[in-house]
């Protein structure tokens, strides 16, 4: 099962929406990526990785984070003050840096 939520700051309203489990994949016969979506049945079968997305901190920059190759910094600054999309709650706003993220109480999904 996974969760859905929305995250926004507290001081320009920035809102960024994120699921508990991420994009787990395959690698097909070619070696490419295929996502494996919940509740596809082969979500447990075959899956050798998993693309979490996370902000920057320090620019705003959405990317993923190859659970097979993570890495530490940001692709656009360099910077290390990055964040898994679903554990922005009390993270400070890269987008204003003035506010900072909450988990919005009107809005959760769950699948």
């Amino acid at each position: 099962m996974a969760e859905g939520v929305r995250y926004v700051c507290a001081h320009c309203g920035k809102a960024i929406e994120a699921w508990s489990d991420g994009n787990p994949y395959y690698l097909d016969a070619r070696g490419r990526k295929q996502y494996v979506y919940h509740p596809d049945p082969r979500r447990s079968e075959g899956c050798i990785g998993n693309d979490s997305p996370h902000l920057c901190l320090a620019c705003g920059e959405a990317f993923m984070i190859d659970s097979r190759s993570p890495t530490p910094r940001c692709p656009t600054c360099d910077s290390l003050d990055l964040a898994d999309t679903y554990e922005l709650g009390g993270k400070k706003c890269p987008f204003c840096q003035a506010g900072i993220f909450a988990a919005d109480p009107g809005f959760h999904c769950i699948s």
